[in-house]
């Protein structure tokens, strides 16, 4: 597995929309804000040509457009890619990635969330580079501790632990963009068989987007996870997916064999939170699914769509423990 070197505290920033473009509120206020923020503490702000635009089905540019945009991106002179924001097709890029070019040049980090599953993921699985499921570049308009913590982690950080209270009801609104998180609730872990720290290889995104890669060309997962001497510590999240979707996603990537060096799982909150649906909610989906193959689970971590949202090193190898009803992970060389 190759890691990228850690940044200097002056960085080269790079901006790509792999998925949607800035075009709307509050993500376009909230992207120039952090940029003028980024330049002020004197970074070089490099802006892909897609990051304010519309131009595509559902995306920034058409899917040929995107890949060529982060492939030049990548191949440039950024220390770290930014993903300006999520989205619902980033997949479409992927016949136009060339990963196996990637695993030859020197590894760079790249940051997204949600929808950026489709390149965090496959990056790591296939090109073999650490990257980071993390806040996307509109979300450093505010100083809080996902976007404090992800500038440690690609500055050397080795430790990152969850945070005492969530949102449940954002404030921010089209008239209100810059609104700061409305932080209400209080965490609660679940663990289920998790009895002390484990290690092993993190690996995982937005369920969403795993399950629409099981199976094509881009699923290479046996093959990785079978290398991993160390075990898998998978950390998964959901978006638009009901707890009855959710069961049936860890089904199938359970079937599929993604899960045979399974070590643990840390699984967020989904955006069907309070949902109920015939009798399944989050955690059913979730456990009758994944109890059966006897590794520790830890439920309800802070990660997902309900902020804040830590930021995880896909394909680092790490020790996951529980502190005080705390996640609390620690980062190998």
């Amino acid at each position: 597995m190759k890691q990228p070197r850690y940044l200097e505290e002056k960085k080269r920033i790079g901006l790509v929309a792999p998925s949607f473009g800035c075009t709307t509120e509050p993500y376009r206020t909230r992207l120039k804000t952090a940029i003028d923020i980024f330049k002020k503490k004197g970074n070089i702000v490099l802006e892909g040509e897609n990051v304010w635009k519309n131009d595509g089905v559902c995306a920034s540019n058409s899917p040929q457009e995107r890949a060529k945009e982060f492939m030049d991106m990548y191949e440039g002179d950024a220390d770290v890619l930014f993903s300006v924001g999520g989205g619902e097709l980033m997949c479409e890029m992927l016949p136009y990635v060339d990963f196996e070019r990637i695993r030859k040049l020197p590894p760079k980090w790249f940051v997204g969330f949600s929808d950026n599953t489709n390149l965090t993921f496959p990056l790591t699985t296939l090109s073999d580079v650490v990257t980071v499921y993390g806040p996307c570049a509109g979300q450093f308009f505010q100083d809080a501790g996902p976007t404090r913590d992800t500038m440690r982690l690609l500055e050397g950080k080795k430790d990152i632990q969850g945070y005492p209270l969530w949102e449940k009801e954002s404030l921010a609104t089209e008239e209100n963009p810059l609104a700061q998180m409305n932080l209400t609730e209080r965490k609660v872990i679940t663990p289920v068989g998790f009895e002390g720290p484990v290690e092993g290889i993190l690996l995982g995104g937005c369920l969403d987007c795993l399950v629409t890669l099981c199976g094509t060309r881009y699923d290479r997962v046996q093959d990785f996870v079978s290398r991993q001497e160390e075990g898998i510590i998978w950390f998964l999240e959901a978006c638009d997916l009901s707890p009855l979707a959710i069961r049936r996603a860890l089904f199938q990537l359970r079937e599929a064999s993604w899960f045979l060096n399974a070590k643990a799982f840390l699984v967020g909150r989904p955006l069907c939170y309070d949902a109920d649906i015939l009798g399944v909610d989050r955690r059913n989906a979730v456990l009758d699914i994944l109890k059966p193959l006897h590794v520790p689970i830890l439920m309800d971590i802070d990660l997902g769509h309900y902020p804040p949202s830590m930021p995880i090193k896909c394909g680092a190898k790490a020790q996951v423990s529980l502190e005080e009803g705390n996640i609390h992970i620690h980062y190998f060389e």
